[in-house]
């Protein structure tokens, strides 16, 4: 019997749901009244899995938790795990990605923070460092805060080169290492930035998301502030692929884990009009890397929706069917379990849902 965790982050902490065979049992909140803007599933770990959380309190500030049994404890470590080294004259103010590297960097795993940095671990997620040369970029001094602030919010590492990273930050665009993070690139070519002068500019885009293909490592699927966009050679290039959708606008994205060509997404109405695409609660999905859409709406409300989808609040597992699951800023959380063609309601009534994370772990 397939076991499944899903982990859902919100304004006001951590719940956790499993799934053994066909039903649900939730508890939380983890880190009461924490916002939790970031959690992973680090499969890797043996003998269960560990999970990674970036909390954020009010009153004691953003930290790193993991836990090695599940969630029914966990460890802060006695000093803080990101932390900015006093050269760079800032401080933390939130984690927004926590993304463990693949089986070939074993122990390896990254933090994507605000301000926008990337911090790196070798121990498991228990301490960071400072990834110096793209902290020292020589465009930083012309990145932009977007709306939500200025965060680095999604990793994508390469399964075949450990040191090979993809990482996005608003609004400054797509950056890229070949070289372990010793020197990074914008890619950024054929994404517009609408909000400029210079709409097609080197460097300055706000994305919202990228997602990588699980079969093609170098076709990635982006989500911008307006237009959605694939990229066939890692970035080296970027395509329109929004024809189809009702909004081009929108935060998250996210891939099949086994059918290469197959990406979700979650229309907004636009950034002035933070709703979904027609007050309809839909999923989008390509079947064909972008050449059609189609909506996934079975099981959905079917009356007026308003419940926004954030960048890390879609995602999917690694079923035989695919789970797609997502959360939205009502404190709905629905789940598909046959690749995102039917669905249902899992919680609802929580606090307004961050991210959402899952994973098989039996």
């Amino acid at each position: 019997m397939t076991e499944v965790l899903l982990t859902v982050g919100t304004r006001k902490g951590l719940f956790l749901g499993r799934r053994r065979g066909g039903s649900w049992d939730f508890d939380g909140p983890h880190f009461n009244a924490q916002a939790v803007y970031s959690v992973a599933i680090d499969t890797r770990h043996s003998p269960s899995p560990r999970l990674l959380v970036g909390g954020d309190s009010a009153h004691w500030g953003p930290s790193v938790f993991h836990s090695d049994d599940l969630g029914r404890s966990w460890v802060e470590p006695k000093q803080p795990a990101v932390k900015f080294p006093e050269f760079t004259g800032t401080s933390l103010e939130r984690v927004w990605q926590l993304r463990p590297a693949g089986p070939e960097a074993p122990g390896v795993v990254y933090a994507g923070t605000e301000p926008a940095a990337l911090f790196r671990s070798q121990d498991g997620g228990e301490s960071f460092e400072l990834v110096r040369p793209l902290w020292e970029h020589p465009t930083r001094s012309r990145w932009v805060p977007g709306g939500g602030g200025e965060g680095l919010h999604t990793i994508v590492t390469d399964p075949r080169d450990a040191r090979a990273l993809t990482v996005a930050v608003s609004t400054a665009g797509v950056f890229r290492t070949q070289d372990g993070g010793a020197s990074w690139a914008p890619a950024n070519k054929g994404v517009a930035a609408v909000f400029l002068p210079d709409p097609d500019p080197e460097f300055g885009q706000c994305v919202h998301k990228v997602a990588q293909d699980p079969t093609d490592p170098d076709r990635l699927y982006l989500q911008n502030h307006w237009g959605v966009y694939r990229s066939d050679n890692a970035g080296g290039q970027w395509t329109d692929i929004g024809a189809g959708l009702p909004s081009t606008f929108g935060f998250a994205t996210a891939t099949h884990p086994r059918r290469g060509g197959t990406a979700y997404v979650f229309p907004i109405t636009a950034d002035s009009d933070r709703v979904p695409a027609d007050n309809k609660c839909r999923v989008f999905r390509t079947e064909d890397a972008g050449k059609n859409w189609e909506p996934l709406s079975a099981g959905l409300p079917q009356e007026a929706h308003y419940g926004t989808v954030l960048r890390d609040a879609l995602c999917t597992d690694d079923a035989d069917p695919a789970g797609v699951y997502f959360g939205n800023r009502n404190g709905e959380v629905y789940a598909s379990a046959d690749d995102g063609d039917s669905w249902r309601l899992l919680a609802s009534h929580l606090p307004d849902v961050l991210c959402v994370r899952a994973a098989v772990i039996g």
